[in-house]
């Protein structure tokens, strides 16, 4: 993984000294809280609900052991002993005090981490396919295209006030696991006649006004490719609508000019700023890949795995679900479930934390990812290690096999912590888990995608959920809309909404007439739920959560 050099150490302690300053003359107040807004956005400092809340990066969701400690350390000594893991493979930690907030950024500097560009309307984390480096069909690794475009977008002059945030998602693989056609810019690295390049999608998003985005070119060769990111992003920066926020976002833009006229432009800026490059960012790519090697991978017997896979059940069921295929041979990419029967997705404690931190380092070649789904990956294990994994896991709650199982839930931090939000989504995650637990049905359901969001802005990617939920405000009561049908992966499709919305104390009984519609509908228990919608469409399932108003209907 990419190490600090001297620039980096530099920048990153500047930064810390600077805002340092600017929260000591907020506490004095020699600075007013609209005043200090803008600065500690820059920062990735919220104000929330009920406190701050400090948003930290991590790169397309890599971290080190060391990183992964340091995390446990900051949620045990200046928060209330956990954190979170969001949907950009970032961490937030909910309770900081202002005053503590400098020497939280001040730990994280020690382990070649930051706050910045969490926030703010700027070029965001850039995220990618967390099996990175790993995934059996991977065409290449994009790592090292997602650390040239976080350093290229860091303190961007050009870049800092954009008309509203910008994000960045990177894969290199067949499957897209990293939700590339959700994103103001999506890249999909691959090979054409022998060369490598890149299907750039700009336009896609979520929120308010979903939309898939559309490819703005089928293939950039990869010596081009951050130039043309950035024409990509000079041209939005011209164009993008200042003067209304729901309307400033790139897609909207795409929507309103067309895509062909984005492209024009696009292109014209591209062969103006291209020689400006030189080769310089190559030369920077070159170096940053050598940082991304592969590890050393051991060759050994796996018959301590294939002996407890036999023999104990519970290791069996945890490595089928939780398992994928990795590259290497003997080796297994492991996905560590934090969505444990009624507890919050996401959230991982200080002590569990260390725990993956020393599996990490023991088993793992010292490297964790943080998925967009809210989990974390140990990205290369061999699997004669697999069962002492699982058992340490086992021993702090971290070992629930679900993964891509209805209570694999995506759920935003809703009305609990959020000021935006307009409903709970935590509570309803966690209900929707107990429930098909206590119904032992989650098996027989098979992979299914539930995603919910306490508000419009749609941080639970709901609407590329193969179920949707979006709690809402009506009068003054919490209203969740149900979407069905969505898909967050390389056929991308947003969730159809399935018609008037479920009180709070519904919202379950309404998701399990959902399920029993598709046990009763689906050919076979091989075909999925999002199988079974695209060949059904809506109909059953809409009978099943309206059986009232489709009873009038028929007696009418």
């Amino acid at each position: 993984m990419y190490k600090y050099n001297d620039f980096d150490e530099g920048f990153v302690r500047a930064r810390v000294a600077q805002f340092t300053q600017q929260v000591e003359r907020r506490i004095d107040g020699s600075l007013t809280e609209d005043e200090f807004r803008p600065l500690r956005l820059m920062n990735g400092l919220y104000l929330q609900l009920h406190a701050y809340m400090l948003r930290i990066a991590i790169p397309y969701g890599t971290l080190n052991s060391r990183q992964m400690d340091q995390l446990a350390l900051i949620a045990q000594k200046w928060d209330k002993g956990y954190g979170h893991f969001t949907t950009r493979q970032n961490i937030q930690f909910n309770w900081p005090k202002l005053p503590d907030v400098p020497a939280i950024l001040g730990a994280l500097a020690d382990v070649e981490m930051h706050a910045i560009q969490t926030s703010g309307n700027t070029i965001r984390n850039v995220t990618a396919d967390h099996f990175a480096g790993a995934a059996a069909d991977e065409v290449m690794d994009p790592r090292p295209v997602a650390e040239l475009l976080r350093q290229w977008s860091t303190d961007h002059p050009e870049f800092q006030f954009l008309p509203r945030k910008f994000k960045i998602a990177v894969t290199g693989a067949e499957a897209d696991r990293a939700v590339v056609r959700a994103h103001d810019i999506g890249i999909v690295l691959r090979t054409r006649n022998g060369k490598i390049g890149a299907e750039v999608l700009v336009g896609g998003g979520l929120g308010r006004t979903p939309m898939v985005g559309k490819t703005l070119n089928d293939f950039v060769p990869f010596e081009d490719l951050l130039p043309y990111c950035e024409a990509v992003v000079s041209v939005w920066n011209l164009l993008g609508r200042r003067d209304n926020k729901y309307k400033a976002r790139i897609k909207i833009t795409v929507h309103e000019h067309g895509i062909d006229d984005i492209r024009a432009r696009v292109e014209e800026r591209f062969a103006m700023i291209k020689p400006t490059f030189s080769g310089v960012d190559q030369d920077m790519l070159r170096e940053i890949e050598t940082y991304f090697a592969a590890p050393d991978y051991v060759e050994k017997s796996t018959q301590a795995f294939d002996t407890a896979y036999e023999s104990d059940a519970v290791f069996r069921a945890w490595a089928d679900m939780n398992l994928a295929a990795h590259k290497a041979e003997g080796y297994a990419i492991a996905t560590i479930s934090l969505k444990k029967h009624g507890e919050t997705p996401g959230d991982a404690t200080a002590e569990q934390m260390r725990v993956m931190a020393d599996i990490a380092r023991r088993f793992a070649h010292d490297e964790l990812r943080i998925s967009h789904e809210q989990n974390v990956i140990l990205p290369h294990v061999h699997k004669s290690d697999l069962p002492q994994i699982h058992a340490e896991l086992k021993a702090v709650g971290l070992a629930t096999a679900n993964i891509g199982l209805i209570s694999d839930i995506i759920a935003c931090p809703g009305m609990d912590y959020c000021a935006l939000a307009t409903a709970r989504s935590i509570p309803v995650a966690e209900q929707i888990a107990l429930r098909f637990d206590e119904l032992k049905l989650e098996h027989d359901i098979g992979a299914l995608k539930i995603k919910i969001s306490g508000c419009i802005n749609a941080c639970g990617h709901h609407h590329v959920g193969h179920i949707g939920i979006l709690g809402l405000d009506r009068a003054g009561v919490e209203n969740y809309q149900i979407t069905l049908g969505g898909d967050g992966t390389e056929t991308t499709v947003i969730g159809e909404r399935t018609g008037p919305g479920f009180a709070y104390d519904e919202i379950v009984p309404a998701i399990e007439r959902l399920i029993n519609a598709y046990l009763e509908v689906r050919l076979s228990a091989e075909e999925t739920f999002l199988e079974c919608y695209r060949r059904t469409g809506m109909g059953p399932f809409k009978t099943a959560l309206y059986p009232e108003k489709e009873g009038k209907a028929n007696a009418a």
